[in-house]
């Protein structure tokens, strides 16, 4: 089976740094390859990940261009779907595998060949888009959740769910050596969604220590801050809404963490909050979280309930008051029970599995 993995044109894969999408696509990839398939990725040029062939227009990652106006970046998408097509019209691929918003569903939708489209994002988006869907094209979403908000012209095309998965969740061997310490983190850009604000303010009345990592907006650390656009919308949330309740002491920002760093930091933490004002689609930094050992304490929505067995791997509330006395009773779960559990649900060979189920239905 020959696979056409379109990742896309903004991100290299796999990121050097922030990337969720392009996560995905080097977590699945290599499971791909063990179960045979061979894999064309059309991605950008210094992506680093082993493929079969890969097919690319831009040397980099175009994602810096998309802070500028629209007619200056219009072009950057059709440009890499063009060299798709191109690369199909060859006539040699089985399925193509998109991962490209909006546009990679209308490619999908117009070619006469077995296509998936992975929906990562919010399905309230594009609705004259997603309400009016047709042709031959199915797609999947990344958590039950997330398909049930969805218009139901794009419900009609979905083969189902597939929920995200992590290399961390791969053997005891991948946990950091480091021990459990009494703070809570939450690891996420710093957006209003996200809700870094009722965290940081739950903090300082329950009393329990947090840190906060992720950007603030296309900022990374502190020092980026001090000429940050006020206009930016996570900006404007941080200084307003979350930076009043961020002392240093109790509660903290780091930043953005990458790679060990990161790691690291999770494990050490009693518990992994996710105080979440919007319908989490996928979950990456819940599942890796999980994987890494720690508990989670979090808001009950989304996928959330999907992927965290409440009492078990940790403990979900509709309630943001009750929220804060989660935390303390969250950490005293087992963590060799968070790390289990994700070892059978969140592995790239589970993901790989179920794709491939999918890749041959639809060929078939």
């Amino acid at each position: 089976m020959r696979v056409l993995v379109n990742a896309g044109p903004w991100l290299s894969v796999p990121p050097r740094g922030y990337g969720g999408i392009e996560n995905v696509v080097a977590t699945l990839v290599p499971e791909l390859r063990a179960l045979g398939v061979e894999v064309v990725l059309a991605t950008v040029g210094d992506s680093e990940l082993s493929v079969d062939e890969r097919v690319s227009v831009f040397p980099d990652g175009q994602f810096p261009l998309l802070q500028r106006p629209y007619n200056q970046v219009c072009g950057v998408v059709p440009a890499h779907q063009h060299a798709v097509l191109r690369r199909v019209a060859a006539g040699d691929i089985d399925l193509v595998h998109d991962h490209v918003e909006a546009a990679g569903l209308t490619t999908l939708a117009a070619l006469n060949l077995p296509g998936l489209h992975t929906l990562h994002w919010d399905l309230q988006k594009h609705p004259e888009l997603y309400g009016t869907i047709d042709g031959h094209v199915r797609v999947n979403g990344v958590s039950a959740d997330q398909l049930s908000h969805a218009p139901e012209a794009l419900r009609r095309h979905s083969v189902g769910h597939v929920h995200l998965a992590t290399p961390l969740a791969v053997g005891a061997d991948r946990k950091p050596a480091v021990g459990k310490e009494a703070y809570a983190v939450v690891l996420g850009r710093i957006t209003a969604g996200k809700g870094q604000d009722l965290a940081a303010r739950l903090a300082q009345r329950k009393g329990f220590d947090l840190i906060l990592a992720g950007p603030v907006g296309p900022y990374h650390n502190p020092e980026d801050l001090a000429a940050a656009d006020p206009h930016n919308p996570d900006v404007a949330f941080w200084r307003e809404k979350v930076a009043p309740h961020v002392d240093g002491t109790r509660v903290r920002w780091v930043g953005s963490v990458m790679g060990k760093a990161r790691d690291e930091l999770v494990a050490g933490a009693r518990v992994a909050l996710f105080p979440l004002r919007w319908n989490e689609p996928g979950g990456t930094a819940v599942v890796e979280s999980l994987a890494l050992g720690t508990p989670v304490a979090g808001i009950a929505r989304g996928c959330l309930p999907e992927l965290v067995e409440h009492g078990r791997t940790g403990l979900l509330t509709t309630d943001e008051d009750e929220l804060g006395d989660l935390v303390g009773a969250a950490g005293a779960l087992d963590e060799r029970e968070c790390r289990e559990q994700a070892a059978l649900r969140f592995t790239p060979a589970v993901m790989a599995a179920r794709y491939l189920t999918i890749y041959e239905r639809l060929i078939a």
